[in-house]
């Protein structure tokens, strides 16, 4: 039998690179560990296996959606104040499985109640989209599950919502992600370690999401985490569409 101690937990941000990963031991403790893998399948394969595994990516892809999006995403945005924009309205599977944009917003609205095209921003998020949906299975669901950077970051900021934006006109801005990394130190994390040079392919604020979403992870493991919304429901896959934190 593999020894608990050993087993480690992941916080994963999508990237340019692919997939950047912040590992730690079950507490969300150190040492911690920077990877980036190129895909999400070579992450879950591992070894030694990631035994949670906390991603921001959705998961669980209805055939149609609401006015609002999925119920996880509506729940998250009631606690995020100013920063619920960050969550964006994942359309239907059907056209998250689209290549092109004109053709997604076709798609997207055709599945949508009332109408909605695809933002730009998401639109560019469904190759991600696409390889967790491809991969994922009710049985991966005991290691891996959805979260998002704002909800970890409003549980760790004591279930407030940053007070400043992580991006300023679509780019990171400094101070801003200082304060983000000064909560993530307040939590534990070394400050050397957050303000490393990332890997070619990896943003600062990628690194920082990840490191929060460890953070998570370390909840989920220790069974302290919540889904968003608790009464859940899940896609025809049988993917239960839920944000943990």
């Amino acid at each position: 039998m593999a020894d608990p101690g050993n087993k480690r937990i992941a916080g994963v941000d999508g990237c340019k690179a692919g997939w950047v990963v912040v590992s730690s031991d079950l507490r969300g403790q150190g040492p911690y560990q920077l990877q980036v893998f190129e895909s999400f399948a070579v992450l879950l394969a591992h070894q030694p296996e990631f035994s949670t595994v906390a991603v921001d990516m959705p998961i669980g892809l209805p055939d149609h959606i609401g006015p609002r999006g999925r119920g996880s995403e509506q729940a998250a945005r009631k606690h995020l104040g100013q920063r619920q924009s960050s969550v964006f309205t994942v359309p239907s599977r059907a056209a998250v499985y689209t290549d092109d944009y004109l053709e997604a917003c076709s798609v997207a609205r055709e599945t949508s109640d009332p109408p909605k095209k695809v933002s730009k921003q998401c639109f560019y998020l469904f190759p991600k989209m696409r390889e967790i949906d491809t991969v994922m299975t009710v049985a991966l669901e005991e290691r891996v599950f959805e979260v998002h950077p704002e909800l970890a970051f409003w549980r760790l900021n004591g279930e407030a919502a940053m007070s400043l934006p992580k991006k300023i006109k679509s780019r990171p801005n400094g101070p801003v992600l200082d304060q983000r990394r000064d909560l993530l130190v307040s939590h534990g994390f070394d400050k050397t370690f957050l303000d490393q040079v990332p890997p070619k392919g990896v943003g600062r604020d990628d690194l920082l999401d990840a490191a929060a979403n460890c953070l998570i992870a370390s909840r989920i493991a220790a069974g302290k985490a919540e889904p968003f919304p608790n009464d859940y429901r899940r896609d025809g896959k049988g993917l239960r569409m839920a944000i943990w934190a």
